[in-house]
């Protein structure tokens, strides 16, 4: 029995080995295509780059929505200091 069971065992061991043979077009194929740190770095930056630009364009156009309701409350104010020194 210890046989037999040495035997299964070595090959299941050769046929498991013998799987992953011919492939290194593949993987140097699939190494090839991946990103090197320089691009990803690029593409990184430039995430970062357009991220706080668009934040700073909402906080630009939240600072020009808040100056037209502080000139329009301005402008109601002023009429009224006109009524009241008549």
């Amino acid at each position: 029995m210890k046989y037999l069971s040495f035997a299964l065992i070595g090959a299941a061991a050769l046929l498991t080995a013998a799987c992953n043979r011919g492939n290194e077009d593949q993987v140097n194929n699939a190494e090839m295509n991946q990103a090197n740190t320089e691009q990803l770095n690029e593409l990184a930056n430039e995430a970062a780059t357009n991220a706080e630009a668009e934040a700073l364009g909402n906080q630009q156009q939240q600072l020009n929505q808040e100056n037209s309701a502080d000139n329009t409350a301005d402008a109601d104010e002023t009429r009224e200091q006109n009524v009241a020194g008549m």
